[in-house]
């Protein structure tokens, strides 16, 4: 490829940070080029490297060894004169929150030299291109996910950049907002910008004209989407059985000889086979083969994760068994009906002031389920889960939680509450098993139950290598395991989960929703959110939330059915969610 073709290229790059007395390995050996005017995805499980890789290519850090060249310039000279030529979005893109959507532009115009009138102009291009435009005196700390991405997305291409470099940016965005985002980056593509984008998300992978897969530092394969699917080839199908649910069937073929991978869709549960042989069907089952994904190579290259402990997450093994997978209300239609009703809302209101952020909401959850509450940023949704945790108190309405009006006695529900936030709510700077200590000293955990609950969790999730490390420094996944560890040391009966895979990589994901169905088919009550609308598919029943309404409830075929037209005839659940949440969004500002 000729040099003027590759706006960005590592040539034997290395890169290594020091952990304690020892040294990490980040980056080891990498070579990569990407072509001009395309999107490359950069994908890999947590501690690939992929941030390294990221901030190399800024000019931000350099290299141990090797040479990174950005639009013909060396880095380790030249990093000045880069980053004045390239866009670059971090994760966490340094908005200032208390100042509005025009004066953040202003400020980064100011930062990165451009001349009042050229600044002016480009702004306005770039608040229609985001439609930010008639938010601009809006301050950003009120803005909502989606449009903070966006935001600091326009203050990254304020010099219009030739490589725009962009890492996660649509971790914790509602599918309306990744819309959005990608809408704007294939725009940027057709007008010739090279953007490399790194992602956890695969709908966006295969979006990509190529994909760099990366894993402890080394280069795995870079190539097209199709190009990494096309060898599975005969060794993918969907199995569908109408006399168990969907979850059942899935932890059934998980397990199965000859099955490398078992995943929930709306149709039934896709299967990944280790070879193009076809495993038995079982008595009710249909298998039928369909076309490989870019998932199910990123699972084959990578290996499926080890699958959660047969016994119950939230239980010691003496008592592992003691409530059988029947008495679960998601196992079997017919059977939830018998099951206790654990969570009661009925006319939920919350209000900041004059702004209703909660409007009159009602659902029930019952004993085993997994219920999912799904909405747009801001819909309302982490508002209703800290009413239900009973961090916040409720303005009106009925609350019960584990038989206890949350509105008058929520310190006896919370001893039965397992509560894990959108930030983990760990302290960085103590260890893990610091950490472990303190939460279990909260909870009153004492004496031999306390060090029996300590080992379950070092042993059960895994976190043995990591007892001194402090949480701050954890990778993603396994800060994820150390938070749901903390929140089921007391072994509540109920679980709230806000967010808690938002930006963890995919393995992590699957090895964590293991966890969460063994923990349903024990007897656990589990109240979920994501922006992940393949996770939705795991839950039981559904809430969905617009600008703090529910807008519909039912099981995820119930969800689907209510989005159907005949535009839209047999819809995702990304489909409902965008088609529900914008009719919503629509008549409430037709009616204003």
């Amino acid at each position: 490829m000729a040099e003027a073709d590759t706006p960005l290229r590592f040539t034997e790059v290395s890169k290594s940070f020091a952990r304690g007395p020892a040294r990490v390995q980040a980056l080891d050996r990498l070579e990569i080029a990407l072509q001009a005017g395309t999107v490359t995805g950069l994908l890999g499980p947590d501690g690939a490297g992929k941030t390294t890789l990221m901030r190399l290519a800024a000019g931000l850090l350099r290299p141990d060894t090797g040479i990174v060249t950005i639009l013909g310039a060396d880095t380790r000279s030249q990093a000045n004169t880069i980053q004045r030529e390239i866009g670059y979005m971090p994760q966490r893109f340094g908005l200032y929150e208390d100042l509005t959507v025009q004066e953040n532009l202003d400020l980064y115009a100011d930062l990165q030299g451009l001349g009042r009138e050229d600044a002016r102009t480009r702004q306005q291009d770039l608040l229609k291109l985001t439609a930010l435009g008639p938010f601009g005196a809006r301050r950003s700390g009120a803005l909502s996910g989606g449009m903070k991405q966006k935001l600091g997305l326009a203050c990254a291409l304020l010099r219009a950049p030739q490589l725009l470099l962009l890492d996660e940016p649509t971790v914790g965005v509602d599918p309306i907002a990744r819309r959005e985002l990608w809408d704007i980056v294939q725009g940027l593509r057709d007008k010739g910008v090279t953007v490399l984008m790194s992602t956890a998300y695969f709908d966006e992978a295969e979006r990509c004209d190529e994909i760099i897969l990366l894993h402890q530092g080394k280069l795995l394969k870079k190539d097209t989407p199709k190009a990494f699917s096309a060898p599975l080839r005969g060794r993918c199908f969907l199995v569908t059985n109408n006399a168990t649910s969907k979850r059942h069937l899935r932890e059934a073929l998980q397990a199965r000889p000859g099955v490398q991978d078992a995943r929930i869709l709306a149709e039934g549960v896709r299967v990944l086979c280790r070879t193009t042989a076809q495993p038995a069907a079982t008595e009710g089952e249909q298998w039928q083969p369909v076309d490989p994904a870019f998932e199910d190579a990123f699972v084959d290259l990578l290996g499926a994760p080890v699958a959660a402990a047969a016994t119950a997450a939230t239980t010691t093994p003496a008592t592992a068994t003691s409530t059988p997978p029947q008495a679960s209300a998601s196992a079997q239609p017919g059977q939830e009906s018998a099951a206790k009703t654990v969570i009661e809302v009925r006319d939920l209101c919350k209000f900041f002031g004059h702004f209703e952020a909660v409007k009159g909401n009602t659902f029930s959850v019952r004993k085993g389920q997994i219920f999912g509450l799904l909405g747009a940023n801001g819909a309302g949704k982490t508002t209703t889960f800290r009413m239900l945790c009973g961090l916040l108190p409720a303005s009106s309405g009925t609350l019960r939680v584990a038989g206890v009006d949350m509105r008058h006695a929520s310190g006896r529900a919370r001893a039965r509450i397992g509560y894990v936030s959108q930030k983990f709510s760990l302290y960085g700077n103590l260890s893990c098993d610091q950490n472990l200590a303190f939460f279990s000293a909260a909870y009153g955990l004492r004496g031999t139950r306390r060090q029996d609950r300590l080992n379950w969790a070092r042993q059960e999730f895994q976190l043995r290598d990591y007892r001194d490390v402090n949480a701050d420094d954890l990778p993603l996944g396994i800060k994820q395991r150390l938070a749901l560890a903390c929140a089921l040391l007391h072994e509540p009966p109920i679980l709230f989960l806000d967010e808690p895979t938002s930006g963890v990589d995919p393995l992590a994901r699957r090895e964590f929703w293991q966890r969460v169905n063994a923990l349903a088919e024990s007897g656990v009550t589990v109240m979920i959110t994501t922006h992940f609308m393949d996770e939705a598919e795991y839950c039981d029943n559904l809430v969905l939330m617009s600008l703090g309404e529910v807008l519909a409830q039912g099981s995820p075929e119930q969800v689907r059915a209510q989005a159907k037209d005949a535009e839209h005839p047999d819809p995702s659940m990304e489909d409902a969610f965008v088609l529900l949440i914008q009719a919503h969004e629509g008549q409430i500002r037709r009616a204003s």
